[in-house]
């Protein structure tokens, strides 16, 4: 199943990714190499940054969200998750 993650920059969220980007992507890279992530990257209105993932279970999203050395280390002041349906492109069945 595909979550969307959304994470809002804190204040100081510029400055805190700067220092915590190699663990964040190290963070990442299991899910790359499984190919469960459908796109990532920072918002360029510098407010954040979204996530498209896939997770078999929304406690793995959440759990994955809330460990990422960005949440824990106050780079987002706020993450949402939310199960999203693909509509195109039409992802293989």
């Amino acid at each position: 199943m595909k979550f969307v993650i959304i994470g809002y920059d804190s204040p100081q969220g510029e400055a805190k990714r700067k220092i915590h980007r190699s663990a964040h992507l190290a963070n990442l890279e299991p899910l790359d190499r499984q190919g469960r992530i459908i796109l990532a990257g920072p918002l360029t209105d510098k407010t954040g940054s979204l996530l498209v993932l896939e997770f078999e279970t929304q406690e793995e999203a959440e759990n994955f969200a809330h460990h990422d050395p960005y949440t824990v280390y106050g780079v987002f002041e706020r993450v949402e998750i939310h199960p999203f349906l693909q509509v195109f492109p039409k992802s293989p069945s």
